[in-house]
Parts: C-alpha cells; structure tokens; sequence
C-alpha cells in the first residue's frame, strides 16, 4: 500500500505541474472503473490524442485492480497499444498494481487516436473447468489511470489547423449585442464542440472571456468584431463571403504548480506560481457581411467541409446543407454498423460479448416497438458442446438462443415501448463450454463474429400518443421544418441553451434539422402553425398567449401540488433562478417546445432546463420540467384537467391573504380567545373575593 500511496503522490505532483505536461485520468475522458470479467477479458480504450501533444517522453500509467480470490502468480495482465504487445506480466503482490509504460509516436493510430487494450487472464482454482463460472474472476482498471502528456510547442503551427482544432477549444465568445446571425453561429459552435466531445463548454460575451481561457472560438461578422481582433486576421474578406479562420500564437502564462509532500507520513499540499510559455487557438467565424456570415454558420453545421480543412483559414463562396437520404427515408431500419457498429471478433471460452448503443432519435420517429435482428458466425459445437447467444438491452436480458453444429446465427427479439430508453445499450453475449470438462485441449476453440451490415434495429410503429412528452423528444422534431423563436432581451442569454438544443437535434446518424432562428415579436403567427416551434422565452412575453394548448401558462404565476396529499410541491419564484420547460402538440398537431427562465441567473435558468430534458428519464409521460440552477430537477405530467395545476392570480386578493396567513389568523384567534377567558375568570374571581368580604 505504501508504493501506492507513493504512486498516487507522483500523480497529484505531476498533474498539476506545468503546460508542458498535460493530465488526462481515464475519468476525465469518459471511463469510469471497468470490470474485465471472466477467466479471459479484454477491455479497450480509444482516446483522442490533440496535435499539440508528444507522444515522445509521454507515459501510459495504469492502475489494475484485481480480485483477492485471484492466485496472484498464476494471473496475468497484458497491455496491447496500437495492435502491438506493449506489456506482459504476473499480477504483483499489491492490493492495486500499477504499470507505468513509455510512449513513442509509433503508439499514435493514423487517425490520431490512442489504441490501448488491456487483456488478462484469471485464476482462481488452477482448475480451468471450475474457474468459468466463478464471479471472483475479475480485474478492474481503475479510473484514476492516467496519461501523462508532453504538450510541444514545436510542431503546434504545422499540426494544427481547422480540421483538428475544435477538440481543444474550451469557449466560445460572441460580441456584446449579437443578433440572431451571432445566436445561430453560436448555436453551431457550440453543437460543434459537444460532437467533438468537449466537455464544460462555457459561453461568454465580448470583454468578459477570464484569461485563462487560450482556446476558443469567436463568432461575429467582420463589423461586429473589435479592432484587435480584426487585426489577427491575416486575409481580405469581400462581401458575401464567409471565413472560418485559425489564430495560432504562443503565450506566456502564470500556471498554479502543485505538489503533495510526504511529511511524517501525512500527505501535504504545496502550492507555488510558475510562469510557462502555452499554445493559443482562437478559431473565427465570420464574414465579410450578414450573407457571408450565413454562409460560414452553414458551413459549421457541414461536417465534411470542417473536417477536410486542414489550412488555417477558408473563404467560402457558396455553402449548402443538402444530405442525400438513404434509400430507406424515413429512418425506420438501420443497420449495427450505421449505430456505430464495428466488426468485432470473439474468441475464447464463458462469455464473449459486443456492445452497442442506440438512440430513439436514431429513427425518424419515436419507435413503439423496435425488432432486434442479429444474424452472426460461430464456429461450430462438437457434439456434447454448450453454447449460447444471450441478448440484453439496457442489462435486462430479452432473450436466449442455444448454438447448433451450424455455424450460423439468424435470430430476432421485437422490444416494446417499456423496454427500450431515449438511450440504449444492446448487448450480444455468446457462451460457450467445451465437452466433458476437458477444458485444456480447446481452450480457444470457440469464435465468433456479428455481422454488423446485416444485423439490424427495425421500428414497426410510431409511437403515437394524445399528448406529447419528453420522451419523443427530439424525434418529434424530426420532419418538417423548425423554427427556433427568442425574445428579444432574453435572446443574449440564451446563447448556450440554443446551442444544447441545435446539438440534440441534430444528435443522430442522419443529421440534417437546420432549424430557423427569428424573434419572438417579428414572427407571423400563421408560422406558429405550420412549422415545428421552440421557443425560448421570457416570462412575460406576449407570444405566450399564442399557445393555448401549452400545459402551463409561464406568464401567469402558478403553484403545482401533489395528487396524493394535496400539498404544494412547486411554486414559481423568482427567489430562485429556475428554467422551465413544457412540450405539447400545437394548433396543427405541429411539436412545440417552449422554455423560460426566471430569477437573477437567467443564462443558468435556460441552460438548465435544455439540459434536463435531454437526460434519460424514467417516465414517458412526463410534458413539464422545472430544474433550477442547482442540478434540481423536478418532472410533471400536466394536462387541462389537472387539478394539480392552480393559478394563484386568478383568486381575489383576500383569498390569497386568507391562504398565506390562515394559520396565524386563526392562532391570533386562540390567543384572544384564551386571553378573553382569563379576563373574565379574573373579574369573576374578584367579584366572589368582594361578596364573601
């Protein structure tokens, strides 16, 4: 335990050491502890190395966890980077072994990923046969693991261009008093950086960007931009063209160097300044006017073009964002590998499985049912052979087929609304045990394969419902155009929260909803009925009234109880920012959603709210959600006849008084009535004193 201890204060030591090394857990890219189970397991990690990193000097450190059923020198741990063996060893004596291996730039993958596979093998009796089902058969790779990164300045102007630049960006920033062009851009941007899997993305007005932030994008016309900033740009821009273009530049800066010293035996932290030099990217999105603005924010929503420009700047004359829909238009079948799907080839013995990840909004619409084909190849069972093909959705096993002498799978499972989530994890899982116990003489003789081009998720039905709730979203705005609609004053701060909505939208493997942005006081209200809505806005606005089929009226102040005891568990107040966020079917039964925020924290409040209703959630019927700034969220089913909805304006004056304060009315009341019975015992008693005087 003391060599891990000392492990881990290396760790905290370099982690925080200087821009030249750069720390990435295991956590903080996305993987949490991970079980490799079995008497065979393999677990595999894909990061995402950034150009301005150094594979040479870098350092893999990994902390593997295994179980104390295991016999400790007949258990081995393997570490495979970039499909070569990189380390073999007997798992130690420590509680928590630690591998730490160096890396080269022959580790990076020609798509500039890092490959990493840690395969093991368990023992527990020295008896194969006996160690197949035995739970105690595990290892985990704990989710502190870390690389250790080099960060160069070295190559930083050659590596880095457009194409490869958004994995690192941290911000985006638009000018002071954007207009709807800004709001879009800043949508896209933002819709960008979460594909590219950026993680805490912040948004900031012109002039209150921190200066720690070196990395971001700037959204603004050629006009709108400040005369520092238009003198980074190093190219002419004509009117109507558009320009994406890359600042690179390196700075110097004042890091917080960290360390945790060993004193007797207690781990301290030491904290001094440290002034390094770091890379710079600022990523703008411009135009030479309005028009050529449009044509850039096109552009951002184009994948093909970002990730094919590897210059630093790009003009563009003429944009377009036309996919060509597949032969099957309307979504309902696709395919393993269309869901992202790789070939995947098992081998071994007890349980071999493959996993994969759908979402509703996948398909074209919400699917009510959802038939699971998997058609595979095994090798074949000798004839006291066991195997099996078991398939899980979300860990819930749905269905189990025993294996033949054929070799061939071709098996189907049709899930229902229960079943299935907005977001699904589908898992194949083959098992397979040898005849008569002779485990040692075809220990690898099983295999198999999914074929993921022919394996397929098919939608039967819609599911169509009376009323719309948040389970059918962002599907529900899948055909169709969509407008999204902000009032005015409130539109500046809702620059993220349109960004949430543009990337769910368009959170699919067909994205192509570009929605429409206007403000709320400049819409036609016949577009109110004949598009699909979002609005995003303020409590008070007048287009409020233009939904009269929306559950909740936002501009009125209401009070939501509970069904079962009557009391009130949500109150509008303005004590705490709060989003609010509702969907409903409009006028002609088009998708409207509508968000508002109230309190001091109106930018928290819509952020908030777009953020919630794209979780998982536990009911398919719930149409109202209210999450505060605090990460509280609350979810509602409201309909017209509710009587959980009340509206406290509608009641006169003295009926608000006589709710608020009854209780110490009636109090006051005792009181008197207590003090009245005192009085007159008082006089009572004094009158007997006087008449037996």
């Amino acid at each position: 335990m003391n060599k891990f201890f000392t492990s881990l204060a290396l760790f905290f030591l370099i982690s925080t050491a200087s821009f030249a090394q750069k720390i990435l857990s295991f956590r903080a890219m996305g993987h949490d502890d991970d079980a490799i189970i079995g008497m065979i397991g393999t677990s595999a990690y894909y990061l995402k190395i950034d150009p301005s990193i150094e594979l040479n000097g870098s350092k893999l450190v990994l902390y593997v966890q295994p179980s104390q059923a295991l016999i400790k020198n007949l258990s081995y741990v393997n570490v495979i980077i970039n499909d070569r063996p990189a380390f073999s060893s007997r798992l130690t004596q420590d509680s928590i072994m630690q591998i730490s291996l160096n890396l080269s730039r022959m580790d990076m993958s020609t798509d500039k990923f890092l490959k990493i596979q840690v395969k093991t093998l368990c023992t527990v009796t020295d008896e194969k046969c006996k160690d197949l089902d035995n739970p105690a058969m595990w290892m985990k790779v704990k989710s502190y693991s870390y690389l250790s990164l080099v960060k160069s300045t070295a190559n930083f102007f050659n590596n880095v261009n457009i194409g490869n630049c958004f994995e690192t960006m941290r911000a985006i920033v638009y000018p002071k008093n954007p207009t709807l062009h800004d709001l879009k851009a800043v949508a896209w941007a933002y819709s960008r950086l979460k594909k590219a899997d950026v993680k805490n993305i912040m948004v900031y007005r012109e002039g209150t960007l921190p200066d720690t932030v070196r990395n971001y994008i700037v959204c603004g016309n050629l006009s709108s931009l400040t005369s520092e900033r238009r003198a980074m740009l190093k190219v002419t821009l004509q009117r109507g063209e558009g320009l994406f273009y890359l600042n690179k530049s390196v700075v110097r800066a004042v890091d917080t160097l960290t360390r945790l010293v060993n004193a007797n035996g207690k781990l301290l932290t030491v904290r001094s300044l440290e002034e390094t030099v770091a890379p710079s990217e600022i990523l703008y999105v411009s135009g030479g006017d309005d028009a050529g603005y449009e044509k850039t924010i096109t552009a951002l929503g184009n994948m093909n073009i970002l990730n094919s420009t590897f210059g630093d700047y790009l003009l563009i004359n003429n944009a377009e964002n036309k996919f060509f829909k597949t032969i099957d238009e309307n979504r309902s079948k696709l395919s393993f590998r269309q869901i992202g799907g790789t070939t995947n080839f098992l081998s071994g013995i007890g349980n071999l499985k493959s996993t994969y990840n759908f979402k509703n909004s996948d398909f074209s619409f919400t699917p009510k049912e959802v038939e699971i084909r998997v058609i595979a190849n095994y090798s074949s069972l000798a004839a006291n052979d066991r195997g099996y093909v078991n398939i899980y959705l979300n860990g819930m096993l749905i269905s189990s087929e025993k294996l033949d002498a054929s070799g061939k799978l071709n098996t189907s499972v049709t899930i229902n609304r229960y079943q299935h989530h907005k977001y699904n994890t589908l898992e194949i899982e083959f098992r397979f045990y040898t005849s008569g116990g002779n485990c040692n003489a075809s220990f690898n003789g099983f295999f198999a394969e999914v074929d993921v081009d022919k394996s397929y998720l098919e939608s039967k039905n819609p599911f169509i419902t009376s009323d719309l709730s948040f389970y059918q979203y962002p599907e529900a705005f899948n055909s169709g155009t969509t407008r999204i609609v902000a009032t005015k004053k409130y539109a500046p701060y809702a620059a993220a929260a349109m960004g949430e909505i543009i990337y769910e939208l368009n959170n699919n493997i067909n994205a192509n909803n570009f929605p429409e942005f206007e403000y709320s006081d400049g819409i036609d209200k016949n577009d109110l009925k004949k598009n699909n809505i979002i609005a995003l806005l303020s409590h008070d606005d007048p287009l409020m009234d233009d939904f009269p089929d929306a559950p909740i009226k936002f501009n009125r102040r209401f009070r939501l109880y509970n069904n079962e005891n009557n009391k009130v568990v949500y109150e509008l107040s303005d004590s705490v920012s709060s989003g609010l966020a509702q969907i409903f079917y409009g006028r002609s039964n088009n998708a409207v959603l509508v968000i508002t925020g109230t309190g001091k924290h109106i930018a928290d409040a819509f952020t908030a709210a777009s953020r919630s209703i794209t979780e998982q959630l536990s009911t398919l019927s719930s149409n109202v959600a209210i999450s505060d700034v605090n990460n509280n969220k609350y979810l509602f089913n409201i309909s017209k006849s509710s009587e959980n909805l009340e509206y406290v304006d509608t009641k006169s004056v003295l009926t608000r008084f006589w709710e608020n304060y009854n209780l110490y009315i009636l109090l006051g009341m005792l009181v008197l009535i207590l003090l009245s019975f005192l009085y007159i015992r008082a006089k009572v008693q004094k009158s007997t004193d006087i008449f037996s005087e």
